[in-house]
């Protein structure tokens, strides 16, 4: 797969991912983690061996780790501007909010800036790196707003409901 197919897959999946982040959803989503984990496992199958620069492989794989620091932190970030809240049931629900697309829109802008900065440095960067990025940044997301869905009190509900 060449890096052009590789973009267009991983915007498609963003704007996918961000479009069904605006809509109320359960914060408790296991599909959202397993296309997290589909992405970074999709990166490390498009790479394999050649996720660090041969030529270049402390700064490389500095600039790896950090990159991939910067997508659970960003991540974080998303999950932080998110809304939860739980319904009557007591199911924990989700929906992002006009912060949620401004942290995505400055989360796409941090990997365009560490794409230009790897150029600059003289840096192979691995195909595969775009699919990890993505990948980590929202398992971490999916992960934090699961854990804050749980963390919410249960409402109580009235008797008159549980003998239905």
């Amino acid at each position: 797969m060449d890096k052009a197919q590789i973009v267009v897959i991983a915007l498609a999946a963003v704007a996918f991912v961000v479009y069904r982040q605006m809509t109320p959803r359960p914060a408790a989503r296991p599909v959202g983690l397993i296309i997290a984990v589909a992405m970074v496992l999709g990166g490390l199958a498009s790479d394999g061996d050649k996720l660090v620069d041969p030529l270049h492989p402390v700064l490389a794989v500095t600039l790896l780790v950090a990159g991939l620091l910067v997508a659970a932190g960003l991540g974080a970030l998303r999950a932080a501007t998110t809304r939860v809240w739980r319904d009557q049931h007591g199911v924990a629900w989700s929906q992002g909010t006009p912060m949620t697309l401004l942290a995505w829109a400055g989360s796409i802008a941090v990997r365009v800036a560490m794409i230009f900065l790897t150029t600059v440095l003289g840096i192979t960067s691995p195909q595969g790196s775009i699919l990890l990025f993505i990948g980590v940044t929202l398992g971490v997301q999916f992960l934090m707003i699961a854990r804050r869905g749980n963390a919410l009190p249960h409402a109580a509900v009235p008797a008159a409901q549980t003998a239905r």
